[in-house]
């Protein structure tokens, strides 16, 4: 496999993160989304993924962009350890928690909205970032255990972590937010979530590397 990543990507991480721990190897092509005015944008690129975002995944002959529909092929195709639980309604509740991150806060916030907002960005992504997060703490308390859902990896994990990063990024007040916190902490003790780090990626800047 070649996973099309930038180290400081929360989408590409979350695909990291699922390649680890289900065992994966893969060779890095780093695309820089700000270097060269966006290596995204290159024709080279464009060829991979027409969105021209990151990730995007050669796998199996074929080429995935979108970081759950990359998650959901590896989970259909190496199914253990599984990151979506057996149980129907723990299963609902992982695929909406991971939907409100993927959905619900993260596009607000990405390279190409915060563009646009000018100097205004940082108030920007906090507000979504904190409003996004008000919500997710509440269904928090109806579904964590250890971990997002009860006490399994989940899906909604791997949508988590990278989003707790963004949110230290732009200085969102975190102790609003015991339960994010907590679960956050936990998962970041994880070999998967450490390997899979911004701070340990091959295109991490040497300023920034753990």
């Amino acid at each position: 496999p070649i996973l099309y990543s930038y180290f400081r990507s929360s989408c590409s991480w979350r695909v990291r993160i699922a390649l680890a721990l289900k065992g994966i190897s893969y060779d890095l092509v780093p695309v820089n989304l700000l270097k060269d005015g966006g290596q995204q944008f290159s024709a080279e690129f464009k060829a991979v993924n027409p969105m021209q975002q990151v990730p995007a995944l050669k796998i199996d002959g074929i080429t995935l962009s979108q970081s759950l529909a990359i998650i959901h092929y590896l989970e259909d195709t190496h199914p253990n350890p599984r990151l979506l639980p057996q149980d129907l309604k723990k299963r609902a509740q992982v695929r909406m928690i991971a939907d409100h991150i993927v959905s619900g806060i993260q596009p607000l916030q990405n390279l190409s909205i915060l563009k646009q907002m000018g100097e205004k960005k940082m108030e920007w992504a906090q507000n979504c970032i904190a409003s996004g997060f008000e919500a997710l703490e509440q269904l928090l308390h109806h579904t964590a255990g250890r971990y997002c859902v009860g006490d399994e990896v989940s899906m909604a994990d791997l949508c988590l972590v990278p989003q707790v990063f963004n949110a230290e990024r732009f200085k969102v007040d975190m102790g609003a937010y015991p339960t994010i916190t907590r679960i956050n902490k936990a998962l970041l003790e994880l070999e998967a979530f450490k390997v899979s780090h911004p701070s340990r990626q091959p295109d991490t800047p040497a300023e920034l590397r753990a």
